[in-house]
């Protein structure tokens, strides 16, 4: 099936991509709300389409998808799906947790998954998707702290919410086990998990934003910076295309930037990667084989659902021992002996 054969829809509007021909009716259908990011975000909710449109590819389903503009949006843009014969309907980010259990709680009989976002108690009809975006970030800021030049390092949020500061958290333990291992003093500006003190941008839109916050984390001697913030963060790249990137490195999330925002590739020492393609796709096939029940799906480095990106422009300039210990600190994060947190 391609593209062309895959129904999309945006807020208001079902846009049928047929190209002149009648599309036939598909036994399934897997739709999908983003948040306010927008289905092209170079983020968790194009990454999460990803895992939508893989499912339409491997099992011949159908698939469509509703933008919010705003979060006043959500509410509506769940009912209309649960009017459009969703066999599932996948909700993206913690901010629609409030307006997806109401949708799910009025109408029992709807399966539906949340990305980034679990209940306690678990609701039947809601499976959870969470991922361990720590592990992942923990490996960064160890990288992080092993290739700045001036020992100093930063991250910003967007919101200040748990699926964004669990990477800022793992960021900054990431660079204290360096500093550990080393005997060294790699500075983390931006974010303290011990005082929940930081910077967030408030927003997951703006790309001034993410320009201004990185530029003013380098001025303060950062040489890598993590933003956590979206689309927020393609400000930070366009930064550090014009700065060089012997000033200043960008340090991806969600999805591996340099193919999210393949103009700016080169300035990127890696990213965090928060598989959400991996786990839609598994939801949609629990809904699809009668698998599917209320509950949590958690994606770990164990399970492969969370991990770094490759080094892209810097594979020849990370030394290889360091590498190496990258790889030894995830093999400690799976087998328990290197606790993420401290």
């Amino acid at each position: 099936m391609t593209f062309l054969n895959k129904i999309t829809a945006r807020t208001g509007l079902a846009a049928a991509l047929l190209a002149g021909t009648v599309m036939t009716a598909s036994a399934f259908t897997a739709c999908q709300v983003t948040d306010t990011g927008g289905i092209d975000d170079a983020g968790f909710n194009q990454t999460a389409w990803k895992g939508v449109q893989d499912a339409m590819e491997a099992s011949d389903i159908e698939g469509r998808f509703l933008e919010s503009q705003a979060e006043t949006d959500y509410e509506a843009n769940l009912n209309s799906l649960i009017e459009g014969n969703c066999d599932i309907i996948v909700t993206v980010g913690f901010l629609m947790g409030d307006a997806t259990k109401a949708a799910a709680e009025a109408n029992p009989e709807q399966k539906f998954s949340i990305v980034d976002f679990a209940y306690d108690p678990t609701i039947p009809n809601v499976l959870g998707q969470v991922y361990a975006t720590d592990q992942g970030a923990f490996l960064a800021g160890y990288l992080a702290a092993g290739m700045s030049q001036t020992g100093v390092v930063g991250t910003f949020g967007g919101i200040n919410i748990p699926p964004v500061t669990a990477f800022m958290d793992g960021f900054y333990y990431g660079v204290q086990y360096y500093n550990e291992q080393k005997g060294t003093d790699v500075m983390v500006l931006g974010w303290n998990p011990e005082s929940s003190e930081g910077l967030f941008t408030g927003n997951f839109d703006s790309l001034d934003d993410g320009r201004a916050f990185a530029e003013n984390l380098h001025q303060e001697g950062a040489d890598i910076v993590m933003p956590v913030a979206g689309p927020v963060g393609l400000g930070s790249a366009q930064l550090a295309d014009e700065m060089g990137t012997d000033s200043l490195k960008i340090i991806g999330v969600d999805a591996d930037q340099t193919q999210t925002d393949p103009e700016k590739a080169h300035v990127y020492l890696t990213s965090v990667l928060k598989r959400m393609d991996s786990t839609v796709t598994q939801v949609i096939d629990m809904a699809m084989n009668d698998t599917f029940e209320g509950g949590l799906i958690v994606g770990t480095l164990e399970n492969e659902g969370v991990g770094l990106a490759p080094y892209g422009a810097f594979e020849d300039s990370i030394p290889e021992e360091l590498k190496a210990e990258i790889e030894a600190v995830k093999a400690g994060i799976i087998d328990g002996s290197i606790q993420v947190g401290m």
